[in-house]
């Protein structure tokens, strides 16, 4: 049975917040701050130092920690590092780890659970959980590397086709993840999130573009040219087939579905898309 505790037992402790200077963690860490919690946000450069492939560094984060927003390394060693870890923190006193997993990974599970061994780590941890199952980021479209070419050279390209995603606001995964972490009646819930409304890549695209008053344009590539982009761009070819694999399941609709987490978690509707594109400063190209 998993664990409950009891938010008011050791609120005065802190939250760790792993990948704390990332598109999540810092969301997360600023989302504790304005509840009154005490966040540490932990990264391989920041003032708290973590680093996934040095685990002297584990220790001095945890210590005196109640709760972990657990982002892994999203490496084969993934599922063998977060078990260490955990284990560690139960050994620590640490009480709660809420982890951002995917929710792609449970529906492409085809029986094998490879893709949900993180998450099985956690969940057999002994200690209280809380599976964050996100959809694609709506912040994507201006803070990740695989599609910043859309304000800087005007266009997207990409293998999805007329693939739908509900695409989930950064701001909602970080209150569910605040919540989770300090508060009770979380424990043992797997938080599939997402937006109200699934939008092809061409329509995010096209919403991107009259907000920022210039126009920008998505363009729909085979997988085999696909794959040729990434290669004359650098990117390593493990990336690329991992990238042209979740975007070929968005192009099947895999992603479609609208998630019923922000819902569960927080007593509300999630954020439309286009309160994400209202308030982004499309104005200066990103480099």
């Amino acid at each position: 049975m998993t664990n409950t505790t009891s938010s008011s037992a050791s609120s005065t402790a802190p939250v760790l917040v792993l990948g704390g200077t990332g598109k999540t963690g810092r969301r997360v860490a600023a989302e504790l701050t304005r509840r009154g919690h005490t966040a540490r946000p932990a990264s391989r450069r920041g003032d708290t130092r973590f680093d996934w492939s040095d685990p002297d560094t584990w220790e001095a984060a945890i210590d005196g920690a109640r709760a972990v927003y657990l982002v892994d390394s999203e490496s084969p060693e993934a599922p063998d590092q977060v078990r260490a870890f955990v284990r560690l923190a139960a050994d620590q006193g640490v009480e709660r780890l809420v982890l951002l997993s995917a929710r792609v990974w449970e529906e492409l599970d085809n029986g094998s659970r490879e893709g949900l061994a993180v998450e099985d780590a956690v969940t057999g941890s002994g200690l209280a959980w809380t599976i964050l199952r996100p959809a694609w980021f709506a912040q994507n479209f201006t803070e990740a590397p695989f599609v910043n070419t859309l304000l800087t050279a005007g266009e997207l390209r990409l293998p999805t086709g007329e693939g739908r995603e509900a695409f989930v606001d950064l701001d909602d995964l970080a209150e569910v993840a605040a919540v989770a972490l300090t508060e009770d009646g979380h424990a043992g819930q797997k938080y599939v999130l997402s937006g109200p409304r699934a939008l092809t890549f061409g329509e995010a695209v096209a919403e991107i573009s009259a907000a920022a008053g210039r126009p920008l344009t998505f363009v729909a590539l085979t997988d085999e040219e696909y794959l040729a982009e990434q290669k004359a761009a650098g990117v390593p070819q493990e990336m690329a087939d991992l990238l042209l694999y979740l975007f070929q399941h968005i192009r099947a609709d895999g992603s479609a579905a609208i998630g019923d987490g922000v819902r569960r978690a927080l007593g509300r509707e999630p954020r439309d898309f286009s309160v994400y594109t209202g308030g982004t400063d499309f104005s200066a190209p990103r480099s």
